[in-house]
């Protein structure tokens, strides 16, 4: 393993994580239920009190409940992963805690200044139904590389 490439990395500070989580817009979701493991990439909007998540659903009767929503029910803690990494740099951080429908209604303007554009696989827009979620954070990790 002497010939492996490799880059040293540390923990981040609690004023790097915030600077990462508010500069994101993207990442993973971990879900679970039981011993099945469910992931999928999600826009985030962390503004330094709240983590919020856009879910897209189809709400189209030709789709049944899909697993996102199955997984979403079942999950006590779940894991969001974000993370940006080039050759010179890079920088990863867990979110762990509970999902939480969030109850505000957001208008289109905010969802647009908020998100991501989303995007649409094989579903018309008008079928899509979109709920935000509060990822309540009980644990944030985050490590960087230093020189």
């Amino acid at each position: 393993m002497e010939d492996v490439n490799y880059v040293y990395t540390a923990g981040m500070d609690e004023e790097d994580v915030d600077y990462h989580l508010q500069s994101g817009e993207h990442g993973v979701l971990g879900l679970a239920d039981g011993d099945d493991a469910y992931a999928i990439p999600l826009s985030y909007h962390y503004d330094g009190d709240r983590f919020l998540l856009r879910v897209g659903e189809s709400g189209s009767a030709e789709f049944e409940e899909g697993e996102k929503m199955r997984f979403l029910e079942t999950t006590d803690t779940a894991t969001f992963v974000c993370y940006d990494a080039t050759s010179e740099e890079s920088w990863s951080i867990l979110v762990r805690g509970t999902l939480h429908e969030w109850q505000t209604e957001l208008d289109d303007a905010t969802l647009n200044e908020w998100f991501q554009p989303f995007r649409l696989f094989d579903e018309a827009i008008e079928d899509i139904q979109f709920t935000v979620y509060e990822l309540r954070m009980v644990e944030v990790v985050g490590r960087m590389t230093i020189e």
